[in-house]
C-alpha cells in the first residue's frame, strides 16, 4: 500500500523531522485519535488543528490500541488504511502510528508547540496536558461537533442494519 507523499513516519523519523522544524521556528501542531470511520467532525477538527500552526502531525492509534480502548469490534478499518485516508487529507502533514493507549511517547518525540484535542475534553481533563505543558507546548481544545462521533456513526449503521 502506498502512503500519500511519504506522510507516514515512524516515531524515530518524526523526532528527526520535529527537530528540524523546531530549528526552523515552525509551529508544530499535534493531535491524536483512532480515526476509525472518518466523518465530518474529524475533517472539521483536523482543519481547525492545522490552522493553529505550520505543520500538523497526527498520532494514530494502532489496531491493538483501538481494540483496548474501544472493544473487540473495533477498529472497523485497519491502521494501514486509516493512515492512508488521513495522509490523503491536505491539512495533515504527517501520520505516526502508536501502539500505546496514550500518545505520550509520540508527544515526547515531537514536542509539539500546540496539542489539539476534541471538544469533549477540557484542558484540565486531558490526560496528556501536563506532559505537553512540561515540554513547553500549549493545549488547544477543538470545537465540539455534537452527534459526530465514530461510535455514534457505527451505532446508527447497526440500527439501520437491524431494521
Amino acid at each position: 500500500m502506498r502512503y500519500p507523499a511519504g506522510k507516514l513516519k515512524t516515531r524515530e523519523q518524526i523526532a528527526r523531522i520535529a527537530d528540524q522544524l523546531h530549528g526552523e521556528g515552525k509551529t508544530i501542531v499535534h493531535t491524536n485519535g483512532c480515526f476509525d470511520v472518518l466523518h465530518i467532525g474529524h475533517i472539521k477538527s483536523l482543519n481547525e488543528a492545522r490552522a493553529q500552526g505550520d505543520v500538523l502531525v497526527v498520532s494514530l492509534n494502532s489496531d491493538e490500541s483501538v481494540r483496548r480502548l474501544k472493544g473487540f469490534s473495533r477498529p472497523v478499518f485497519p491502521e494501514e488504511e486509516r493512515a492512508v485516508v488521513l495522509g490523503a487529507l491536505e491539512c495533515v502533514d504527517y501520520v505516526v502510528i502508536f501502539g500505546e493507549d496514550r500518545p505520550d511517547e509520540n508527544i515526547k518525540a515531537i514536542r509539539p508547540t500546540v496539542h489539539a484535542k476534541g471538544g469533549d475534553y477540557t484542558s484540565d481533563s486531558l490526560p496528556e496536558a501536563p506532559l505537553v505543558k512540561s515540554l513547553g507546548g500549549r493545549i488547544h481544545i477543538l470545537a465540539f461537533h455534537d452527534g459526530r462521533s465514530t461510535t455514534s456513526v457505527i451505532q446508527k449503521m447497526r440500527e439501520e442494519e437491524a431494521k
